[in-house]
């Protein structure tokens, strides 16, 4: 089921969608109308691409009340929990400003302020998500955002699956919109009639999602353009084949061009995950997508060594790392790229999209190498602050005339110059 490869040819890096010229136009349409015409727009939209006709676009306190009703409370003390542990995570990602002052009197800073609003997009629809909720309303809350609001596509009906305005309301998000698609981009991005406008859009889409971030970003902020689920998994002979089979499923799951790869300095291990994973995938509701992910995207490789899964992990850069190895925790300080490293038999992956409390919005496509996961410092920006002294002005004026004049600026250096001069007939 997964094929052998070399680990020198080995990759999962592949290029982001950037979608056909069909659909950048019409993602191009779907904004331009929303700018021009606000709810009608994201009406007219959701019937055509959803086909659904949505009468109140923000869901009402009725609904969230009969949400609650339908979410067995096993589900929704869960949800709180896996809450509380994301919050009391991300509250160690909050940052202070700081000011230092120099014997002079000059004072140089950084003032921290949160972002103003930020629109959530949550996959929905057929599906629902509500750690996705989690996960980006929490941090965004602890960096102090006053507006969060959520946009997410309705069902059939037109309603939202109960479980998501649940994590809402435990997130402490009370404004969600039925809406979702390029539409909902746009209509974050312009504001409507009822949808505000926000300066920040973070959340996982389809290609139109995708498409639409990367169309308005500039407009307003965006957080990641992600690409597939990725998971690898570094193992030794002392790793579990059916605990390493039911990790790679559990990625090869989510979608077709997902990438589950397994290193392994063990031949044994190699050959009897391959057994787990046609044993473990013939009862899999989702059987034919993790199939098909396997057979285009997934991969065993037998490496010499640890030190070779190591380079080989550095170098691929993937969104999950799983270190199935004797003392994994000694071998924390070899990984130089990945969005999120597991460490040990229990860690197992799904515990971190759930539960634990780091983030699962994180880096894909090899973009590791540079990107990190979704965090606090995404919903806050700095501002440097400067109070000159008199004294230091004096002591370096000359020296900050001679740069401008090096760059052709005057104008830059006679605002020195006549500070300069003032001073002087003071004195």
């Amino acid at each position: 089921m997964l094929r052998i490869t070399n680990a020198h040819k080995l990759s999962i890096a592949r290029s982001i969608d950037r979608g056909t010229t069909e659909q950048q136009c019409v993602v191009r349409e779907i904004l331009a109308a929303v700018k021009e015409s606000g709810d009608k727009a994201v009406r007219a939209f959701t019937q055509k691409y959803d086909e659904v006709t949505i009468e109140k676009i923000r869901v009402t306190e009725e609904e969230f009340l009969a949400a609650k009703a339908h979410v067995p409370i096993e589900v929704r003390s869960a949800l709180q929990e896996a809450a509380d542990n994301i919050r009391a995570y991300h509250q160690h990602q909050a940052r202070t400003s700081w000011f230092m002052t120099r014997e002079s009197g000059t004072m140089l800073g950084q003032m921290i302020r949160p972002l103003q609003s930020v629109g959530l997009y949550v996959p929905g629809g057929s599906a629902s998500y509500p750690s996705s909720v989690l996960m980006n309303a929490i941090p965004a809350q602890v960096a102090g955002v006053e507006k969060i609001v959520m946009v997410t596509p309705p069902d059939r009906e037109g309603r939202i699956a109960p479980a998501v305005i649940v994590a809402a309301e435990i997130a402490g998000v009370t404004e969600i919109y039925k809406v979702g698609g390029a539409q909902a981009i746009g209509a974050l991005t312009y504001g409507t009639q009822t949808i505000p406008a926000v300066d920040k859009i973070v959340g996982p889409g389809n290609i139109y999602v995708a498409l639409a971030k990367r169309e308005v970003f500039g407009i307003v902020s965006i957080d990641m353009i992600a690409g597939p689920s990725e998971i690898v998994v570094l193992a030794d002979e002392t790793a579990s084949p059916s605990y390493i089979a039911a990790d790679l499923l559990s990625q090869a799951e989510h979608d077709p061009l997902a990438s589950a790869i397994l290193l392994t300095t063990s031949q044994k291990v190699a050959e009897e995950v391959a057994f787990e994973l046609e044993r473990q995938i013939m009862n899999l509701p989702r059987k034919k997508i993790a199939e098909a992910s396997l057979r285009s995207h997934g991969a065993i490789c037998v490496v010499a060594n640890l030190e070779e899964g190591f380079a080989v992990v550095n170098r691929l850069a993937p969104e999950h790392l799983e270190l199935l190895v004797e003392d994994a925790h000694s071998h924390l300080g070899k990984i130089k790229n990945a969005g999120a490293v597991f460490l040990g038999p229990y860690s197992s992956e799904p515990v971190g999209d759930y539960f634990a409390g780091p983030n699962h919005v994180l880096p894909t496509n090899g973009t590791a190498r540079f990107s990190s996961p979704l965090s606090v410092d995404d919903f806050i920006k700095k501002m440097s602050v400067i109070s000159y002294s008199k004294a230091d002005l004096v002591e370096h004026g000359e020296k900050i005339m001679r740069l401008a004049e090096t760059e052709g600026l005057t104008a830059h250096a006679k605002a020195i110059q006549v500070r300069l001069a003032s001073v002087s007939d003071k004195s």
